[in-house]
């Protein structure tokens, strides 16, 4: 586990819901490029469900040279050898985290305002998940959606990424990070594409291009 690894831009959550094929979508979002896979499983999957899947996508993430982040499972992390995880509220928190990965684990945490973010951040989290951004149905009980700007005040209050999640498209991406955010992580827009190449390769455009278009406008 290594906290120096590039923190990339778009960030691939995987879809275990019903009908779904986590591994077959993350291997074309590795293909076309994703720099970061997030293991995100299901409540009902048991922990060796998980394992296996894990593992399976962490040999899929070393092939690519990518990233590879666990959902709040951070035992199953550290069985598998992934590079760090994500915990949201209701996780332990990022200070726990940080014990059972190690000090170079990659930390995520979710939070929704800066006082939050600067909280985490004290605490030792490497990179913030910021959201929802924008309404979605991909997971349920989550709060009203933030919209932009607030993400953009969250990035503007740390000194480390801001990956903006909820809701994000392709046609929303670019607003995350015009706004400020270092990079945006999808579930459906890539799980419930037809091609999830071409899906990851057009999110990948769409960033990269804000991105250079807001270093231009400072």
């Amino acid at each position: 586990m290594d906290s120096s690894l590039p923190l990339g831009r778009l960030h691939v959550i995987t879809d275990t819901r019903p009908g779904a094929d986590p591994v077959r979508v993350a291997r074309a979002a590795l293909a076309a490029g994703a720099p970061v896979l997030q293991v995100r499983v299901a409540d009902h999957h048991t922990d060796r469900e998980a394992f296996d899947l894990t593992l399976t996508l962490v040999e899929l993430c070393r092939e690519y040279g990518a990233t590879c982040l666990v959902n709040d499972r951070l035992h199953v992390a550290l069985a598998v050898g992934a590079d760090g995880g994500h915990v949201g509220a209701h996780d332990l928190p990022v200070h726990a985290a940080r014990v059972v990965l190690g000090g170079t684990a990659v930390i995520g945490g979710t939070c929704r305002n800066p006082e939050a973010a600067r909280a985490l951040r004290r605490a030792g989290a490497s990179y913030l998940g910021a959201g929802p951004a924008f309404a979605t149905t991909t997971k349920d009980g989550l709060p009203e959606p933030i919209g932009p700007g607030a993400i953009g005040r969250i990035a503007a209050a740390v000194d480390i990424p801001v990956i903006g999640i909820g809701g994000v498209t392709a046609a929303t991406a670019g607003e995350l990070i015009e706004a400020g955010a270092h990079g945006v992580a999808v579930v459906g827009a890539i799980s419930l594409a037809p091609d999830p190449y071409a899906a990851t390769r057009e999110l990948l455009d769409v960033v990269e291009r804000a991105a250079r278009q807001r270093g231009r406008s400072r």
